[in-house]
């Protein structure tokens, strides 16, 4: 794995324009920049009109902006894609048997495969899961896994969502800003359809409907409310399901079956899509001062009368020290070889790694094992020596709250910035969806880009953006 120049996806750095994004080319020199401005201002204003928010948490002028979109899709060939795909698959399903296992026999820990306390001292380790039959034995129906490409041109895994993934709402809606800006050049470039997303979430939700109910099992989506900053998310995606938005509150449980509340009177609940944190879902379980969820909800859980689309508990395998036993997880429980890389990771639990990375501040990135969204983190590059010394204290203070990676290259494409074309570092998020009749990946997923130049955080939660994913048919 080299850390050098990002590999560009466009041109390879040789000049030559890569084979998918040949067509792109030739229809880009013959816009005119003030056509792709049209164009650019046309999708903010179809992103303004649908109300796409999200929260920027420091800005001064308010925690709620417009998501910023760029007009210059990322192109991925089929062959890419595939081989891309197979690996996701491999991986999800690793990590569902090893949380079977983690609430269950507890296999891999007795092989000394992953340390034990890295399970129970996990924050999101769940003892209250511990013996529960999850519906087909799935405990992530939803992942969304972060794959970055460096200048070897090849894939890693960077991270593993498996809680409450977000973004999907983003990816459908900048397909459909490109197919109403760009239809033509879609066309031409075959570019294979995500729409049916939302069916096949349906359809996975579905299919985890617990023992005895109906044919057409009742699927609600449990929201926090309209002050989470994924609100417009979970609005949209009930929307395009066709599945009702609930808050705790609407919902009641009586004999250990969930009810909805309806003007007709109560409702039976079989399957509930959760983005909720676990600590919020029942406050007769977990945090007994959350007004979020349903008294009562994990009782009902637990007798199998409803299923949680994602398990509780499921964090326990997406934090940083885990991720990186996850190439082991992949060879204890499925025999095989990972088909993805995971980033090289220096977990500072361990002395040797501690001494390592505490030498090379300057050169690495150090993140919290439990930290999300881009924020407890140092890029030591980029970092001043003042704020090396501060995290140097932070590491010596909890050497196992931190991991450590090389500072990474991403790949990078054209955004249209500045009335320009101009190189800017991404990554994708495809989701992987896990249901009885097994995995389900649309093609593409949310590539995040950094808008500004030479940065390398793409989280949408500190400025960056989005742009389509386009995987062509051949």
């Amino acid at each position: 794995m080299s850390t050098g120049i990002g590999f560009d996806e466009m041109s390879a750095h040789g000049g030559n324009c890569r084979d998918p994004y040949k067509v792109l080319q030739d229809w880009l020199k013959t816009a005119p920049p003030e056509l792709l401005e049209g164009r650019r201002q046309e999708a903010e204003l179809m992103f303004r009109r649908v109300g796409i928010t999200f929260a920027v948490y420091g800005e001064t002028e308010g925690e709620e902006r417009l998501i910023p979109f760029d007009i210059i899709p990322r192109i991925l060939t089929s062959e890419e894609w595939g081989r891309l795909a197979r690996g996701l698959e491999q991986r999800v399903r690793a990590l569902n048997l090893f949380l079977k296992d983690v609430y269950g026999a507890r296999e891999i820990l007795k092989a000394g495969i992953v340390p034990e306390d890295l399970v129970f001292q996990n924050p999101y380790y769940r003892p209250q899961m511990n013996g529960i039959t999850t519906s087909g034995d799935v405990f992530v129906q939803v992942a969304g896994v972060d794959v970055v490409r460096t200048d070897d041109h090849d894939f890693y895994v960077l991270e593993d969502n498996l809680r409450t993934p977000s973004g999907v709402s983003y990816m459908l809606e900048g397909r459909e800003v490109m197919m109403r800006l760009f239809p033509d050049l879609m066309q031409q470039q075959r570019v294979l359809p995500i729409e049916n997303y939302p069916n096949e979430l349906l359809a996975t939700l579905k299919s985890m409907a617990p023992p005895g109910a109906p044919a057409d099992p009742s699927v609600v989506l449990l929201t926090p409310g309209s002050l989470n900053s994924a609100y417009y998310e979970h609005s949209f995606l009930a929307d395009r399901l066709g599945i009702t938005l609930v808050e705790g509150r609407d919902l009641l449980v009586r004999e250990d079956v969930v009810y909805m509340r309806t003007t007709q009177g109560p409702q039976r609940v079989d399957v509930i899509y959760s983005r909720i944190d676990d600590d919020f879902l029942d406050p007769l379980t977990f945090r007994p001062d959350s007004g979020l969820g349903a008294p009562g909800l994990i009782d009902a859980y637990r007798a199998g009368k409803v299923t949680i689309c994602n398990a509780p508990g499921t964090g326990v395998a997406d934090d940083k020290a885990i991720y990186s036993y996850v190439p082991d997880i992949i060879r204890f429980f499925l025999k095989e070889e990972p088909l993805l890389k995971n980033v090289p990771t220096w977990r500072c639990r361990e002395p040797e790694s501690l001494a390592y990375v505490l030498e090379r501040l300057d050169e690495l990135v150090v993140k919290e094992v439990h930290g999300s969204g881009g924020y407890g983190m140092l890029v030591g590059p980029h970092a001043t020596a003042e704020q090396r010394e501060d995290f140097r204290q932070r590491i010596l203070a909890n050497p196992a709250n931190y991991i450590a990676q090389p500072t990474l290259s991403l790949s990078t494409c054209p955004v249209f910035a500045d009335g320009g074309l101009a190189p800017r570092h991404v990554d994708l998020r495809p989701f992987v969806l896990t249901g009885r009749n097994g995995v389900t990946i649309v093609p593409g997923g949310l590539t995040r880009v950094a808008l500004k130049q030479g940065s390398l955080v793409v989280n949408s939660s500190q400025g960056g953006g989005t742009k389509d994913t386009w995987v062509l048919s051949e």
